[in-house]
């Protein structure tokens, strides 16, 4: 786990330099993407929350290891919202690209909140900890029910 997360923050930092359009040969390609690494931000999330509502016993490492991989990779999905990923196998809304600001403030509010529970995390205090859990969770619930297509 130790070599994943700076393995993670030097792709993420990698793919930032790069600019938007120049990552992806296909808008297929971005929307793939986007995709998995917001199953991968599912898969930590459901062990932090896991946690945070007590179905599991909380563990303050697991809690910091997932807590640090969310804040590499929530930063990630959101280049490849670009022009032409609206169409496809894809839920992604119009309203994204037509209120690309409030979208965009939507992503800068689930960075926020997931700094904030890497911070909780950290601290190995469980009521913190519970409340950034909440946070995110709000800030993802929050962006889907504006921004993502409901499951055929």
């Amino acid at each position: 786990m130790k070599r994943l997360v700076p393995a993670i923050a030097l792709a993420a930092g990698a793919l930032a330099a790069l600019p938007a359009a120049a990552q992806f040969q296909k808008p297929e390609d971005a929307v793939r993407y986007r995709q998995s690494v917001m199953f991968l931000q599912g898969q930590h999330m459901a062990r932090l929350g896991a946690m945070a509502s007590g179905r599991v016993p909380f563990d303050a490492k697991v809690a910091q290891e997932n807590a640090a991989i969310l804040d590499v990779i929530d930063h990630m999905p959101f280049v490849a919202f670009v022009d032409g990923t609206d169409k496809g196998n894809t839920r992604a809304r119009p309203e994204i690209w037509a209120e690309r600001a409030k979208f965009d403030a939507a992503a800068a509010k689930l960075q926020d909140e997931v700094a904030k529970l890497n911070v909780a995390a950290k601290s190995g205090n469980f009521d913190q900890f519970k409340a950034a859990v909440g946070a995110v969770g709000a800030a993802c619930k929050a962006c889907h029910d504006s921004y993502q297509r409901p499951a055929n």
